[in-house]
């Protein structure tokens, strides 16, 4: 059955704070640039933006490739063994590819495909022939119009070029074939096989990857298109936020740091620079943690010692480390549903909840889906689905030539994408765990039964992890890694569960405690935490010890599980208390910033885990001085009488690869993180801007429709426009927390309550 509206925090397990301190209220997010984060590699450097000098090492390109074919070269002897090797027609296809690349010009030089051939061996010998007789041509393996059989194509190639006799991507432009038909020549040419780049130089190109309000997938898919080059072809070890200012290591196979580097001038949002070759490129899950950067805006409390009190209290005592709403979407079928479908077997049951209408989604995305669902028109859903919906269209793409075969339809979902789903529901699992042991054991303690990792012998045999985190984003497919085809495992310390002695030894702490993610080789507590696994799953027709089907990438019993901290200290916090005067101002220095302010220093900065006073009275590149100061503050444009000030809340902090800062910040606000509750706070801040007018209106209203309540006994007011609601008896705490001069709060909406 639909949802009518996203999942809340109850919902997702999330109901319990790590301290008693009292919360204040902020907005979280009103500039994407209050959201910034900087990826920590496993070296433990901060990856910042810092330079966009190329790098000393050069990629050698040989002059024979950097020329174009003169208009006189004889190809004959080549053609004529081309002939032998591939037959007259496409040999004269090739020798028409030639004629019109001597007749001068390259920009109506279509591509040529050659005939179909489905044995690879041979095909690889005519790559090795173009590679040895044509270096100014390129070649790439396609799909033939009939979907099953392959077919090499070859273009005209340039300086740094990709394909099989290039360096790099191609042009990406679209081209006709021979047949008339373009939809191959929309593929990006391969970069593999090439042959003109050193030895003496890493094959991967590394650069810092800098965005701002863009998710990762759409960032890296402007460059490809750019250089012509498949998402696939980028290595990055996780997802970033969209909503933010981000910066993050990427990897690129074989594309040279001047092409990258030229791009710079053309891309809006995005900067490339810190380039380095390396000789492996990066994998999901390589990554140490992420460093944040956070202001909360329109900041309200009892006092500013009421603040400060949260603050330190978040960095002394941390956060329960729950998996954020992030991780089960955003709309209102969560994607711990989807996951359990898949675990029940229940293949229709799964496409039918990742295609039918929901609430809450853009309108004309959901008019295709009430389409689809009453028509079943595929092809029309295709054309009007857009293209970030990628589970979506991968399902009809597969349902359109295999009917009915929903197993098939979602096995074509691409894999990073497709385990989300079945992720989501461990997750969903390991956060109504966390909140249990919370509530029957607190956090003061280790108790008996509880799961620790292993101290006393940590070099036993490790237990693996194959659950891929994304980094404080959302689980929208537009930004998954839908490249990635297999997940690295990542190993971890082996636990025990505590027992009596243990106790007595007193060595160890909450922070040590973990619990699992179920799977076949994940260990359950010893105590009551452990029933809450099985009485959930069976809940919803899951069983957690037997396969309810043979398809292994959709069992719980198949996968190897894992384990995650209970709690999470974050890492050299630092904050703020600042005063601001216009909400458009930035109060926080992005890399950008910091380029343009001054000469580039240190490329990376090390990761500490101190977290003394002293840090926190010290300015740095990754946080600012907590004196409560206005160091930052923006000064006002108009007089001091007449502008208002506002407080806000500067954080910084790390974290390691996996947590949620949003977590963080639930437990220094103690409000919800939910998308509800998020709006509901925005339309109170965006009121309390402009109170002064609105207060005097609504007052007037609000006693004539008093007025008229109780002459004819109205049970609601319909206004022409909108409707005007007085918050009161409902909201005493909300009204006293604008301050004492805020005597009336007015909430408007569209359309009615």
């Amino acid at each position: 059955m639909a949802r009518s509206s996203s999942l809340s925090e109850a919902e997702a397990g999330i109901s319990c704070f790590a301290s008693s301190l009292p919360g204040f209220r902020g907005v979280l997010k009103h500039r994407y640039s209050d959201f910034i984060v900087h990826e920590v590699a496993r070296d433990g450097t901060v990856v910042k933006l810092t330079s966009f000098d190329l790098p000393t090492e050069c990629v050698d390109v040989k002059e024979e490739e950097k020329a174009a074919p003169a208009a006189d070269a004889d190809h004959s002897q080549a053609l004529e063994s081309f002939r032998a090797l591939c037959g007259d027609a496409d040999c004269d296809a090739l020798r028409g590819l030639l004629e019109r690349v001597a007749a001068g010009g390259d920009s109506d030089v279509s591509p040529v495909i050659l005939s179909p051939d489905a044995d690879k061996a041979h095909r690889s010998d005519v790559h090795n022939f173009f590679k040895k007789n044509f270096k100014f041509l390129v070649t790439d393996t396609v799909e033939h119009s009939d979907g099953v059989q392959r077919c090499i194509r070859v273009r005209l190639g340039s300086a740094g070029g990709g394909g099989r006799g290039g360096g790099g991507g191609g042009r990406g432009r679209k081209r006709k074939n021979m047949g008339g038909s373009d939809w191959r020549d929309d593929r990006p040419f391969d970069s593999r096989g090439s042959s003109n780049w050193s030895d003496n130089v890493g094959k991967f190109l590394r650069f810092h990857l800098y965005k701002e309000n863009k998710d990762t997938q759409e960032a890296l898919g402007v460059i490809g298109k750019m250089l012509g080059l498949q998402p696939r072809s980028f290595g990055f070890a996780g997802t970033k936020d969209k909503r933010a200012v981000t910066s993050q290591q990427v990897t690129v196979f074989k594309v040279q740091a001047n092409r990258l580097a030229a791009l710079n001038n053309r891309l809006f949002g995005i900067k490339v620079g810190n380039f380095c070759y390396v000789k492996e490129g990066l994998l999901l899950g390589q990554l140490m943690g992420n460093r944040f950067t956070i202001t909360l805006r329109g900041v309200i409390a009892e006092s500013e010692d009421v603040i400060k009190a949260s603050a330190d209290g978040l960095g002394k005592n941390g956060f329960i480390n729950y998996y954020g709403l992030q991780r089960f979407g955003s709309g209102s079928v969560p994607t711990h549903l989807v996951g359990a479908a898949l675990l029940r077997g229940e293949w229709k049951a799964a496409v039918n909840l990742i295609l039918d209408p929901r609430e809450g989604e853009r309108d004309d995305i959901n008019e295709v889906r009430k389409h689809y669902k009453e028509h079943g028109d595929i092809d029309k859903a295709l054309r009007n689905f857009p293209r970030h919906l990628v589970a979506e269209r991968a399902i009809l793409q597969c349902l359109k030539k295999c009917p009915g075969n929903y197993l098939q339809a979602l096995k074509g979902i691409p894999r990073t994408l497709r385990m989300m789903y079945v992720h989501s529901y461990q997750s969903y699992l390991w956060n109504h765990a966390a909140s249990m042991r919370v509530q029957k054991y607190g956090i003061s303690q280790v108790v008996e039964g509880d799961l620790v990792y292993n101290k006393e012998n940590p070099s036993e045999e490790s237990t693996s992890v194959d659950i891929p985190e994304t980094d404080d984003s959302n689980t929208d497919s537009s930004e998954i890694d839908l490249g990635s085809e297999a997940q690295p495992e990542e190993t971890i310390q082996s636990v025990k569960i505590v027992d009596s002695g243990d106790l007595l030894k007193g060595m160890y702490t909450f922070d040590d405690v973990v619990l699992p993610l179920p799977g076949s080789q994940a260990m359950f507590p010893g105590n009551e935490v452990a029933e809450i696994y099985h009485e959930m799953a069976k809940k919803d027709g899951i069983s957690l010890t037997e396969n309810a089907h043979g398809v292994k990438e959709f069992s719980i019993t198949s996968m190897k599980g894992g384990y995650r901290r209970v709690f999470q200290r974050p890492i050299d916090f630092q904050w703020e208390l600042m005063t601001y005067t216009d909400d458009s101002s930035s109060l926080a220095e992005t890399d950008l910033d910091a380029l343009s302010r001054t000469k580039p220093r240190e490329a990376n900065e090390p990761v500490t885990s101190e977290q003394s006073q002293d840090k926190l009275e010290k300015a740095s590149d990754t946080s600012t001085p907590t004196n409560g100061s206005d160091s930052l503050e923006n000064k006002p444009t108009g007089s001091p009488d007449t502008v208002p000030r506002k407080l806000a809340v500067k954080l910084a902090f790390t974290l390691p690869a996996s947590c949620y800062a949003t977590m963080a910040i639930r437990e220094l606000l103690k409000t919800s993180t939910s998308v509800c509750f998020y709006y509901f706070i925005i339309i109170i801040y965006l009121h309390a801007c402009c109170l002064e007018i609105i207060i005097k209106i609504s007052f007037v209203i609000f006693t004539a429709c008093r007025l008229h309540t109780r002459r004819h006994s109205a049970a609601k007011i319909l206004l022409p426009t909108w409707d005007i609601y007085l918050i009161c008896d409902l909201s005493f705490e909300v009204v006293a927390m604008l301050g004492p001069e805020v005597t009336w709060l007015v909430i408007t909406r569209p359309g009615g309550w």
